[in-house]
């Protein structure tokens, strides 16, 4: 694994390709304004791309989402999709700057709604990270049917629960060309919630006394999921907390099931290291330096411990971005679910990084 120190002169070219994307990128669904004419200052576009529905299946289920693909000669690289725990459709702010970005440098981008949104079919509950990450397969399948994709180069994109994915998809994929993480913390779920919540406690002006008995609780909860607690002390201790004001901002209820019929219980057994260990392909992993969601430092930490293994993975630390590599959105709104659902990518330091990280493995056309 190598850790990126990205100099801006060879990063230069790719950044300012990514920056000028909304003067190149024309996607031909939206060319013309609501009378179907273009107005008389407009310029043709150097990019034209054609935005297509398409449809897929995994595991019972038909996968709805839509495919950019520049107008260009040969077959061309493609990257698919993975979405947020909280934004789990295509039209979500986060991936307009895939579709945008992307294809001008000669790479198509598939973004899909999750199971049990948008247009497509399931449900997510008690989905679990590998029908998730599948489901990412079948669409690389589908795409590889395309006469204008090349399969020997798809891969996956992914943010937060997408960047676990994301390297989910790749370990279970060898036909996968490389995989994307994107603020995708290298702890267990259990661990990166703790983080948070304290975190969420601190900028709503909670007191470290606070913090500390809200972890607690958390703490007791998640010892009972995993068998290292009682049921009776740890259900008094959550009584005790749901008369507290912080007790709301903990993600917690008021009760809790048994282990073997809990979805957290399986899903905070999650190692993202263990998933890292068996993806083979070139992997980007990416944080924000101002991201209160990820305990950023701590998996930089875990993935340096483990450099010598990984000589595949490269990883960035994105100066002033938060968890969606936005770098302008006040820090109340990143942790009210509502609003932070709604961010996008602003950050020019991660559009250069990852034009750049893309065209040096041969995947972008940087003019």
């Amino acid at each position: 694994m190598r850790f990126m120190s990205y100099l801006w002169k060879r990063v230069a070219s790719a950044m300012f390709a990514a920056l000028a994307i909304g003067a190149q990128c024309q996607v031909q669904a939206n060319e013309a304004d609501a009378t179907g004419a273009s107005p008389p200052w407009s310029a043709e576009s150097s990019t034209v791309v054609d935005a297509q529905e398409r449809t897929f299946q995994n595991a019972g289920v038909t996968l709805s989402g839509t495919l950019y693909v520049p107008k260009i000669e040969g077959r061309i690289p493609a990257v698919i999709v993975f979405q947020a725990a909280l934004s789990p459709t295509r039209d979500n702010p986060l991936y307009v700057h895939l579709a945008e970005m992307l294809p001008p440098l000669g790479i198509a981008v598939f973004v899909f709604d999750r199971r049990g949104s948008g247009k497509s079919s399931g449900t997510i509950e008690n989905t679990d990270y590998t029908t998730l990450a599948d489901d990412g397969i079948g669409a690389q399948r589908m795409l590889a049917q395309d006469a204008r994709i090349d399969p020997r180069r798809i891969g996956f994109w992914g943010l937060s629960q997408g960047g676990w994915l994301s390297l989910l998809a790749a370990s279970r994929s060898p036909q996968a060309a490389f995989a994307i993480s994107i603020s995708a913390p290298m702890t267990t779920p259990d661990v990166q919630m703790n983080f948070a919540v304290a975190n969420i406690l601190r900028i709503k002006g909670f007191s470290q006394s606070d913090v500390d008995q809200a972890i607690a609780t958390r703490t007791a909860v998640d010892d009972f999921q995993r068998g290292r607690r009682d049921r009776a002390s740890t259900q008094r201790m959550l009584d005790a907390a749901t008369t507290k004001p912080w007790f709301v901002h903990t993600y917690l209820d008021k009760t809790f099931k048994d282990p073997d019929q809990s979805g957290w219980a399986k899903e905070m057994r999650h190692d993202p290291l263990a998933t890292l260990a068996a993806v083979k392909q070139p992997t980007f992993v990416v944080y924000g330096s101002a991201d209160p969601w990820v305990p950023v430092q701590t998996s930089i930490e875990r993935l340096r411990a483990r450099s010598a293994q990984h000589p595949n993975v490269e990883v960035a630390v994105v100066a002033g971005a938060d968890h969606a590599m936005a770098t302008s959105v006040p820090v109340a709104d990143q942790i009210d679910p509502l609003l932070s659902a709604r961010e996008a990518p602003q950050s020019a330091a991660y559009f250069g990084l990852l034009s750049a990280w893309l065209a040096k493995r041969g995947l972008a056309r940087i003019p």
